[in-house]
């Protein structure tokens, strides 16, 4: 062995035999020896490999033994003879030095493994009582406190850099983790804790541990305390989104979306939205930040390569079994929710009633609403790639990705649940919607004369006064964009499709669009989306165009691009 090697490990097995546990007093020098170490041995991999086959591990077994020993008993050895103030004093000083004591041995640690499995081995050996100390320093009294949360950070590092590379120490680490009693789970507690730096530190474990592994991934999204992991995952994204961009809260976000899209490709968001369900409410908070999540993954992933379209069009393909029925079940609650604060169903509905506002907000419509919306725009995301990519086919893409992308596209447009298709669905909540929310315009609400079919809706008797009445219980940002974002989804779906196009117009589909042609404050663009709709019902369809050219127009665009109604005319 090197003598230079040799004399790091004499320096090191001397200051360990100097050393006193229970002596505050000898702490500081074994400290400043194993910083000095950690800065020998983060210079070069020759160093650590040397000095990792030294006579070096039974003193640091014992260290960690030590160490957690005290660091959890410490409260034993106050002496009451001190007084109050004493003991306490004497306590914080303890406290403070085998705090210290944690750190610089972690540090040492941390460095002694990089990239020398033979030195992780060994070091993994301490894991359980690596496990206790990270346990008492992430306990909610500790977590508050500065000092136990840089404690906190250097040992969750470590244990990344010991296990990071060894597939053998992550699956054993993995496994033994979700394996455990919730409140023994540090990386639950880790997650929880209210300093970035501690978070950075616990997502960077956590996407080493998942690495390129399905299965390590699977027990995330299926096995109860990855369920409790990813709650706290989702909780953090939330904080993070804010971050400064740069920052440590901007960084550990970025790694925490690098989680989400492994979870994403791995075509497991599907397990994890059904683990993240509560009993009695149709969606929860963390499900809708897991569609965000995937809302922002489907917008934002290039296809940059034949393989990376393969990869994504698997991806598409998986989501839409369950895009499809949480489209379904979100828009059959906010019916039922409509109806029943409209007082009246739409079967009931006659054209001779006079309505007041709503008799009662359903308290989750705003949160049903604005998940709809997420997943509406996830299904078009999908549906436009698929379109694209079919039609724009490059000549290196394999038969069975055009086949799954032409799959993709038809899949929604004949999906159907309880006799209902996708496109009446939709159809049947904007008629509902447009009764149920007045646009938006100049920034009062505008009383909506248009109806079904054969039908004149309430609101044409009623004034501008009694429309703004309507607004109080459904002013609500859960609100914004649905419009818009339904009828969008309703003209891809019937974008050069003959049979989409009559299905629409057999249920009144025409009329619903054509009142959407308007100005819409709470959604941006809903006339423009209306109009390309309407232009691909119509494409090629004399039926379809019949139906519009019977349709007394009721109004004019005025100056400010508003359709005003003209007095005395219906629509059919």
């Amino acid at each position: 062995m090197p003598s230079d090697i040799q004399q790091l490990i004499t320096r090191f097995k001397t200051a360990c035999a100097n050393y006193d546990i229970n002596s505050i007093d000898s702490h500081p020098a074994l400290c400043e020896t194993l910083d000095a170490l950690a800065g020998d041995l983060g210079k070069d991999v020759h160093t650590r490999i040397q000095f990792g086959v030294g006579d070096v591990w039974t003193e640091i077994h014992k260290l960690w033994r030590d160490l957690v020993h005290a660091q959890l008993t410490f409260w034993d050895g106050d002496d009451s003879d001190d007084g109050e103030d004493a003991g306490s004093i004497k306590e914080r000083r303890k406290q403070h030095s085998l705090s210290s004591l944690s750190v610089s041995l972690a540090r040492f640690i941390r460095n002694l493994v990089a990239s020398v499995p033979y030195n992780q081995i060994k070091a993994f050996e301490d894991e359980q009582i690596i496990r206790r100390l990270l346990h008492y320093y992430t306990s909610w009294s500790s977590m508050e406190d500065e000092e136990a949360s840089f404690a906190a950070r250097i040992l969750t590092q470590m244990l990344s850099n010991i296990i990071t590379g060894n597939e053998a120490l992550i699956s054993t680490l993995w496994g033994t983790y979700f394996n455990l009693q919730e409140d023994q789970v540090v990386l639950v507690r880790l997650l929880a804790s209210p300093d970035n730096r501690v978070l950075l530190a616990a997502l960077t474990m956590i996407i080493s541990c998942m690495h390129e592994s399905r299965s390590r991934t699977k027990m995330l999204t299926r096995m109860p305390i990855g369920a409790r992991i990813c709650i706290k995952l989702l909780d953090d994204m939330v904080k993070l989104y804010d971050a400064d961009e740069g920052s440590d809260g901007a960084r550990a976000f970025d790694v925490g979306y690098s989680i989400f899209t492994r979870i994403i490709e791995f075509g497991l968001v599907p397990d994890l939205y059904s683990k993240l369900a509560m009993t009695d409410e149709i969606v929860t908070p963390h499900q809708t930040t897991l569609l965000k999540l995937l809302d922002s993954y489907l917008q934002s992933t290039p296809v940059s390569s034949p393989g990376a379209k393969s990869r994504i069009t698997k991806t598409h393909a998986r989501l839409c079994p369950m895009l499809s029925s949480l489209f379904f079940s979100l828009s059959t609650y906010a019916q039922t929710a409509i109806r029943k604060s409209l007082r009246s169903s739409v079967s009931d509905y006659r054209s001779d009633d006079t309505q007041g506002p709503p008799a009662e907000l359903d308290v989750l419509l705003p949160k049903v609403c604005e998940a709809l919306v997420l997943t509406a725009q996830c299904i078009i995301t999908i549906i436009l790639a698929a379109h694209g990519s079919h039609h724009q086919g490059s000549p290196t893409s394999s038969n069975s990705t055009a086949s799954t992308q032409e799959n993709i596209h038809v899949y929604f447009k004949e999906v159907h649940q309880e006799g209902l298709g996708l496109v009446e669905n939709i159809v049947e909540l904007l008629r509902l919607l447009d009764r149920f929310l007045p646009r938006i315009n100049f920034g009062k609400p505008v009383a909506t004369s248009a109806g079904p079919r054969g039908e004149r809706k309430y609101q044409e008797e009623t004034s501008a006064s009694s429309a703004q009445q309507l607004t109080p219980a459904v002013d609500n940002p859960g609100f914004n964009f649905l419009k818009r974002d339904l009828v969008r989804l309703l003209g891809i779906l019937c974008s050069d499709d003959r049979a989409v196009q009559d299905r629409l117009r057999k249920c009144g589909g025409i009329e619903v669009v054509l009142n959407l042609c308007v100005v819409d404050e709470r959604n941006p663009y809903i006339r423009e989306h209306a109009i390309f709709a309407l232009h691909n019902l119509l494409k090629d369809n004399a039926v379809n165009q019949a139906v519009v050219e019977e349709i007394k127009p009721t109004g004019q665009w005025d100056e400010n691009g508003v359709l005003v109604d003209t007095p005395g005319a219906v629509r059919k």
